[in-house]
């Protein structure tokens, strides 16, 4: 049984992604759309294997260095951290209710809009009491420093 060319072409594509889960860095894929590419083009013109590397090679670098750029910061999530620091903004200066008991060093929690969010503060505060969201404390804007009002 001989394989087709295409279909080795398809299957080279497959082992591009395969590489591209193993080693993370946002280049295999490229070639994999290259090996598609050059399948593509051999399923619909009989083509040799000079052309179909030269196929291969051009597609591939090409969506290389056109896309990769604009696909990282589209799928390493770039774009959308300034919104996640706007969202995390809009809570500083405002009052909430500490649900459970703060202490210098020890985490409490306290109510905002709706929604629980961990808190630490250099001085205790009682559970009822209110607070203002001086800051966030976290990287991923769970934890707030609060002061009382």
């Amino acid at each position: 049984m001989s394989l087709s060319p295409a279909l080795i072409w398809f299957i080279i594509g497959v082992v591009f992604v395969i590489v591209e889960l193993l080693i993370p860095g946002f280049i295999f894929i490229f070639f994999t759309a290259g090996a598609w590419i050059t399948g593509l083009s051999i399923w619909m013109f009989d083509v040799g294997i000079t052309t179909q590397v030269i196929v291969f090679i051009i597609s591939s670098l090409i969506l290389l260095f056109s896309l990769r750029k604009y696909s990282m910061e589209t799928f390493k999530g770039s774009k959308r951290e300034s919104v996640d620091d706007e969202y995390a903004s809009s809570k500083i200066g405002k009052k909430a209710v500490v649900t459970k008991a703060i202490s210098p060093g020890h985490a409490g929690e306290v109510k905002f809009s709706g929604s629980f969010w961990t808190a630490e503060a250099d001085t205790e505060i009682a559970e009822g009491e209110t607070v203002i969201i001086e800051r966030q404390e976290s990287e991923d804007g769970l934890t707030f420093k609060v002061k009382q009002v």
